[in-house]
């Protein structure tokens, strides 16, 4: 049987990192500062992107910015070394994708908030040609 080559590339799904994610969410769920996570666990996204998230909404737009823009390019990372070529899905479904996704977003919102809208367009398609799942679950800009 000839393989379909308009198919695209498989979606990509990213490790678990459970004492990161952990962390994050113990942090988060007793009203705790993120920061220590993030110290701890630098690679992980999902720290990055509570921060971006955290900061965007005490209407810090900058810090939210650069918070975000590290968690994407860690997650950027991740993705290549999980076999991502530079394009293709990568699931809101599978729950270790969702740090990445989340910083993204987040990039795309402090940029918009800051007045980069090349890089908020960029995002938003990005997101969208990710995940369309995660384009509706998190927050628009």
């Amino acid at each position: 049987m000839m393989p379909n080559l308009l198919a695209g590339p498989p979606p990509t799904h990213l490790p678990d990192d459970p004492a990161a994610r952990e962390q994050v969410e113990g942090l988060v769920a007793a009203g705790g500062d993120v920061r220590p996570a993030a110290a701890a666990h630098p690679a992980s996204s999902l720290a990055w992107a509570v921060l971006a998230e955290q900061a965007l909404d005490g209407g810090d737009a900058v810090t939210a910015y650069a918070f975000a823009r590290t968690g994407y390019h860690r997650g950027l990372d991740a993705l290549r070394r999980a076999g991502w070529k530079g394009h293709g899905p990568v699931p809101w479904e599978h729950e270790p994708n969702r740090g990445f996704l989340r910083a993204l977003a987040a990039l795309g919102r402090a940029a918009a908030a800051i007045g980069e809208e090349p890089e908020a367009e960029r995002c938003r398609d990005f997101l969208r040609d990710s995940s369309a799942t995660a384009a509706q679950e998190l927050p628009t800009w």
